[in-house]
């Protein structure tokens, strides 16, 4: 039997959105159980965001303001008792420095957690799927390149501007269509005909539109991947 208290508290920063959040929480408590066996869980603390604010804050370029807001709560689910911290989301990484300047507890970098993955696949050329944010700003690419050392390719501009149309709205709405998936899968397929020899979903809900498990493609699932890194050092 576990004893309380070998288990670290995750904290769960979610609700960008809530679908994907549901999902990190899902996996969580299922590795967790995996690894523990029985009745086990696991022990979390989660915020979810009326994720209009943060959306909004994002089509106003104000990162700043983003960051005064995910710092705050950040900081609140450390005074709940969270001893990690989970971002449950690929583009607020933006402001991942800010968020971890504002608590004392360990923040797991998704980035980070991906890039392991794909390290241990043996992968050095990967393909980033997910906003044009994560897509076109340094913040992502960036620390995939230079801490990781993985050369990073992203889709086309037409291809960008589809990926992002169909993740803000159509799947933070809920909205999983038969239609975008193929749209998705061609975009992957051009992708890995360019040299990729991996595949990041770098949108948490992309993994309710594209399959994980689909064995066509080299699949780096950013979701699963960041909440297995958690309750990794949850149970170290």
């Amino acid at each position: 039997m576990c004893e309380r208290g070998a288990v670290k508290v995750i904290g769960l920063l979610g609700g960008m959105s809530w679908e994907s959040s549901a999902l990190y929480y899902q996996l969580v408590n299922q590795e967790v159980r995996e690894r523990l066996g029985g009745t086990h869980s696991a022990e979390c603390v989660m915020w979810s965001f009326d994720f209009h604010r943060v959306e909004a804050l994002q089509a106003a370029d104000d990162w700043s303001g983003a960051a005064d807001l995910l710092g705050t709560t950040a900081q609140r689910l450390e005074q709940a008792g969270a001893e990690l911290l989970v971002l449950c989301t690929n583009t607020m990484h933006e402001v991942a420095d800010e968020i971890s300047a504002a608590i004392t507890i360990p923040l797991i970098h998704i980035a980070d957690a991906t890039a392991d993955a794909v390290r241990a696949a043996g992968g050095e050329r990967v393909a980033l799927l997910g906003t044009r944010y994560t897509m076109e700003r340094d913040f992502y690419r960036g620390r995939l390149e230079s801490r990781h050392g993985l050369s990073v390719v992203v889709p086309d501009e037409p291809d960008r501007l589809e990926i992002h149309r169909i993740i803000y709205e159509e799947l933070v709405r809920g909205i999983v269509a038969d239609r975008s998936r193929q749209r998705y899968e061609t975009i992957i397929d051009n992708l890995v005909e360019r040299g990729a020899d991996g595949v990041i979903l770098g949108c948490t809900e992309i993994e309710l539109l594209v399959d994980p498990m689909d064995d066509r493609w080299p699949l780096f699932p950013t979701t699963k991947l960041h909440a297995l890194a958690a309750v990794s050092v949850a149970l170290s």
